[in-house]
């Protein structure tokens, strides 16, 4: 603990944003970080818990009091060597992680968290701009070939880690650049995706073979003609071929199955998931060039999902010179501030204003659509009901029906599931929710029915967060390991 007043004398430092009127001009990050006194100041703050529940608050159990003291002494190397040693990608979750460390921080109770994202996000761009995050190859190979199918954090974490055991991995991924839904699902206002691409040529340079528009599956159509998921595979190869070639498969694909709003008027042009919109913007930012993009430019835009992704499409909408922007959400507003004594260490549930909301956005509350309306067979508004909750049931409230206009309507109510047809093509057992049956358990974790074939991140345990993507991705990489070897130096 390097100063040990530090938390009575210090406050939090938020990070910065550049002004609005600039940011809205591009789809560039527009955070400022921390300088090195700013998060010297913050590492300060940080009271070295006996009990540091910050540690249990992260899913990958980021060894937070180290970090924060290594950086109030200015020992960023340090720092950094710590942070790598639970995190394979700091600057992902230094980004887009919502924090959960910082709802848990003991200073959270009576106080404003230390700004823990904050400094990790400080840590690992000061890591890259000395040239401090080098490839770390194996020293000897195993022999043993795994397959990883999906390439989002959780695919991006296992193949790595095995890697690094001295494996010969194939990271697969059937769209045209790696990075699942860090890559055409985060806007890149948010994170842009050069922090990908340069964790993906370090892989390289540790063995990992990535092996992109190739889509795994019993046929390149496999994920149903209805399906909005994308998929820009080029190439087939059937699960029965990847089991023959490879001594273990480890299942990384993400939770893309997005929620439906089946409401009368839903076949009407101009509605659409997040996932068709977010996208493509991306790709387009990528330098890709695309035939009849989805855009908000000139039109009323309503957004029906009150989560990060609706927020993203807010910005995204923003961006692109929507007239209006306007939000929904069922539950009713939360308050502006959580009762600490009651919820803390845990997540709290209160308002969240994000960047994008800044940007321009009405927001609505405990408000349902009953049925899309158009002309000409394009949407041109939405009939909508306030409800409110009795009894722990939605009941509308009488007389309040209202018709809002709207010339794009886009459905970011979340995930319910991974594709079903994939899990399928391999015989993988599904649990309730329709997600990969595996079990997290020290001995035997990750594995499911199918012989060699493990599943991990969103596939098994459902729409999460990047972090824990991360953490199921490295303790399936060594659950693999084990499997193949007998025994495993991995770290779970």
């Amino acid at each position: 603990m390097g100063k040990t007043t530090g938390f009575m004398e210090f406050e939090r430092i938020e990070e910065g944003y550049k002004p609005v009127g600039e940011r809205l001009k591009h789809y560039k990050e527009f955070v400022i970080g921390l300088d090195d006194s700013q998060a010297k100041i913050q590492g300060a703050r940080c009271m070295d818990c006996g009990t540091p529940f910050c540690n249990s608050g992260c899913p990958v159990n980021n060894i937070i009091p180290d970090f924060n003291d290594l950086v109030y002494q200015q020992d960023w190397k340090s720092a950094i060597a710590v942070l790598h040693s639970t995190n394979n990608f700091p600057e992902f979750t230094g980004r887009i992680c919502p924090a959960p460390c910082e709802a848990a921080c003991v200073l959270n109770v009576n106080d404003d968290a230390v700004g823990i994202k904050s400094i990790e996000h400080a840590i690992i761009d000061r890591a890259w701009e000395e040239g401090w995050v080098l490839p770390r190859p194996a020293k000897h190979q195993t022999g043993k070939k795994v397959a990883v199918v999906g390439s989002g954090p959780a695919g991006m974490a296992a193949a790595q880690q095995l890697a690094r055991a001295g494996h010969s991995v194939t990271l697969f991924e059937k769209n045209d650049r790696i990075g699942g839904l860090l890559r055409y699902g985060i806007p890149d206002f948010k994170m842009e995706k050069s922090h990908i691409d340069r964790r993906a040529k370090q892989m390289e340079a540790e063995g990992v073979t990535i092996r992109t528009s190739v889509f795994i599956g019993a046929a390149k159509d496999g994920l149903g003609k209805d399906s909005k998921v994308t998929n820009w595979a080029k190439e087939t190869i059937t699960p029965e071929q990847l089991q023959k070639d490879f001594d273990a498969v480890v299942l990384t694909g993400g939770a893309e199955q997005s929620r439906d709003l089946p409401v009368p008027g839903r076949d009407l042009d101009g509605i659409h998931f997040a996932m068709e919109f977010l996208p493509q913007q991306n790709k387009v930012n990528a330098g890709d060039k695309l035939k009849g993009q989805l855009r908000a430019d000139g039109k009323h835009v309503i957004v029906i999902g009150g989560g990060d992704t609706g927020s993203d499409c807010v910005g995204t909408s923003n961006r692109h010179g929507a007239v209006s922007v306007t939000q929904f959400e069922l539950m009713p507003q939360p308050p502006a501030e959580e009762n600490r004594p009651m919820t803390w260490p845990y997540w709290p549930i209160k308002l969240r204003t994000s960047s994008s909301h800044d940007e321009g956005c009405e927001r609505e509350f405990a408000i349902s659509t009953k049925e899309f309306i158009g002309e000409k067979g394009k949407v041109t508004g939405l009939k909508t009901v306030r409800v409110e909750w009795k009894d722990g049931k939605m009941v509308e409230v009488a007389g309040s029906e209202t018709v809002l206009k709207a010339d794009l309507v886009l459905l970011a109510m979340g995930f319910v599931s991974p594709v079903a047809a994939v899990l399928e093509a391999f015989g993988v057992d599904k649990d309730a929710r329709g997600n990969a049956r595996a079990t997290t358990e020290f001995d035997g974790g990750y594995v499911t029915n199918v012989p060699k074939v493990f599943a991990a991140g969103d596939i098994r345990r459902g729409q999460s967060l990047v972090v824990w993507a991360i953490r199921e991705g490295r303790q399936a990489a060594r659950a693999v390991d084990e499997f193949l070897m007998g025994y495993s130096d991995l770290p779970r």
